[in-house]
């Protein structure tokens, strides 16, 4: 059961939109052009330098826009948590519902450089620079939100108990 995550820092600045997540040339496309093109707009090719467990902290407004599914991208390519001054409300919403944590905490964008080790508390909410020392606290995460994150997302979690047949 996740409870704490660690992982390398890829940093993101302030009013980080859906729209640069996932460019309009991608739409309609499959899922492995979304993929590639993730943040090509004001990082090209970022997602090729991605790893499994990697983690974004980023500033204000993370996540507004048109609500393109920025992210399952983000937790396809291997993206394990989340975190930043402020999250727009449905993309934190969206982040719980494909299974990737996303936590608000006020100073982490000053707390990190990229390519910082963190390590994140869901449950106490503690998120420690690993690299500097640095601590923060923030609200924990609610358990029924770590429950769907530990199902993989609520599509999985609702399969898991019989709600929704398997697709």
């Amino acid at each position: 059961m996740i409870g704490t995550l660690r992982g390398r820092i890829w940093k993101f600045g302030d009013d980080i939109n859906t729209d640069l997540m996932i460019p309009a040339v991608t739409l309609g496309k499959s899922e492995e052009d979304m993929l590639k093109h993730c943040f090509s707009v004001i990082r090209p090719g970022w997602a090729d330098l991605v790893h499994r467990g990697d983690m974004i902290v980023a500033g204000r407004n993370f996540g507004t826009g048109s609500s393109r599914p920025g992210a399952r991208v983000l937790k396809a390519l291997g993206i394990d948590c989340l975190l930043a001054e402020s999250i727009n409300g449905l993309f934190l919403r969206n982040c719980v519902n494909f299974g990737l944590p996303a936590l608000p905490c006020t100073g982490v964008f000053e707390a990190f450089e990229e390519g910082d080790n963190a390590e994140v508390d869901l449950r106490r909410g503690k998120i420690t620079n690993q690299t500097s020392g640095v601590v923060l606290g923030t609200s924990p995460f609610p358990e029924m939100l770590l429950k769907i994150i530990n199902a993989g997302g609520i599509i999985a979690m609702l399969e898991a108990e019989g709600y929704l047949e398997e697709a």
